[in-house]
């Protein structure tokens, strides 16, 4: 006697209860795999991209901003900070190296970074190609950009003023040349043109001569221009690397207070970001595990019905030579199998979703995910499904083993 097969057919005997039953494990089960895929991601993403950051000073404003237009490059820059300002805190005995970072232009929605040489190293970036920039309006492009932009070494392109691509406010009496390419590094820097500071004041400086002095005479020009000359010496932000743990204490408040710069600790930005952002994933969670008990409680219904109407045909297989076992293992494989489906269907539309969202972030932010697949959370969740199918399952089993084969008969 085939225990599978009697499973399948009765299971098929009812597909719309079935399908029910199916659609509700799936459901619960698909949102506690899409979000722990999800979080997965964003936590891979934001560490790895973190490369190590100790602290990020830049303009007073939002704090999580400034972390993210500096380190993630998501969001707009709270401000520009004076050079010299910033140059006092590499001087600070608390400080190991400061990197300076000056933002404004983009090439096909990729941002152009004014840095120097030590950026790409924190992310172990290496030449694919070419060479480092060594002289202004030279550049090296992330993989990403080369690929999608068709860029090359040896290309000319110019830049768009602010972040949109779609910008009509182009420089193209500035044309930067690409001299090298980074490996793909999985990084951040994979959709960066990293280019030196004095090449980004250079075409700033210039725009915004030509704004202000179009309406103005030649002395008030002139006096302009000198106010430009200062004006120019400002970057974006600072990223900043402690000489010891004594810094983290110490640093940050004397930036906040004692200067017209705002310090903004990565780590506790993001903490809390993800705390903002818990109370919601908690509720969809909440949710998800009251799906899961009323697709449990479907199963159970749907298994103690189906008993009841089966009596009979129990009643028949126990007079045939069944044993109790048999009965018990195949009415327990229907809710094994029913839960096992649901599995499979969260695990299809789960990564189905996740496609879908990493497409978005790749055309949007540049971002796309790594990994559709996570071993440990497929285990635990296909483990979740059949602890719910046998749990579902066993009282309607253990009901079934005690069919009253004589009443069941003469009736």
């Amino acid at each position: 006697m085939n225990i599978v097969k009697l499973s399948l057919r009765n299971i098929q005997a009812k597909p719309m209860n079935t399908a029910l039953n199916i659609l509700l494990v799936a459901t619960g089960l698909f949102i506690i795999s899409f979000l722990l895929l999800l979080q997965k991601q964003m936590s891979e993403q934001l560490e790895k991209n973190a490369a190590g950051i100790q602290l990020v000073v830049g303009a007073k404003g939002s704090p999580l901003q400034l972390v993210l237009s500096t380190i993630y490059h998501v969001d707009y820059p709270t401000g520009n900070i004076k050079l010299t300002e910033a140059e006092q805190i590499g001087k600070n005995p608390l400080v190991k190296k400061t990197i300076p970072m000056a933002l404004g232009d983009n090439y096909n929605g990729f941002r152009i970074v004014g840095t120097t040489a030590d950026y790409p190293l924190i992310y172990k970036a290496q030449l694919k190609t070419g060479k480092l920039w060594s002289s202004d309006m030279e550049v090296c492009i992330g993989s990403k950009v080369a690929d999608k932009s068709n860029l090359k070494i040896g290309d000319k392109f110019a830049g768009v003023h602010g972040f949109i691509p779609e910008s009509n406010d182009v420089h193209n009496e500035f044309q930067y040349h690409v001299t090298g390419i980074y490996a793909p590094s999985g990084t951040v820097l994979d959709q960066l043109i990293l280019t030196n500071i004095s090449s980004v004041w250079q075409i700033h400086h210039h725009h915004h001569h030509n704004e202000t002095t179009a309406e103005e005479d030649d002395e008030h020009a002139e006096e302009h221009h000198h106010d430009d000359e200062e004006h120019e010496k400002e970057i974006t932000s600072l990223l900043v690397f402690y000489k010891n743990p004594m810094a983290a204490l110490q640093l940050p408040r004397h930036i906040n207070q004692e200067t017209n710069m705002q310090a903004a600790s990565p780590a506790i930005e993001i903490n809390r970001l993800y705390s903002l952002m818990g109370i919601g994933i908690q509720s969809v969670h909440l949710i998800a595990y009251l799906i899961i008990l009323i697709s449990a409680f479907s199963i159970f219904i749907s298994l103690y019905s189906s008993m009841k109407e089966r009596k009979y045909e129990i009643a028949l297989i126990r007079v045939l030579g069944g044993r109790k076992r048999t009965i018990f293992s195949m009415m327990l494989l229907e809710g094994l199998l029913i839960s096992f489906g649901g599995f499979v269907v969260s695990t299809i539309l789960s990564r189905g979703l996740l496609y879908v969202i990493s497409i978005y972030t790749e055309n949007n932010f540049h971002y796309g995910f790594g990994s559709y697949f996570s071993l440990a959370d497929d285990i635990l969740l296909l483990c979740i499904s059949l602890i719910l199918g046998f749990t579902a399952s066993i009282i309607p089993s253990i009901k079934a083993t005690h069919t009253n084969l004589s009443t069941t008969l003469a009736e």
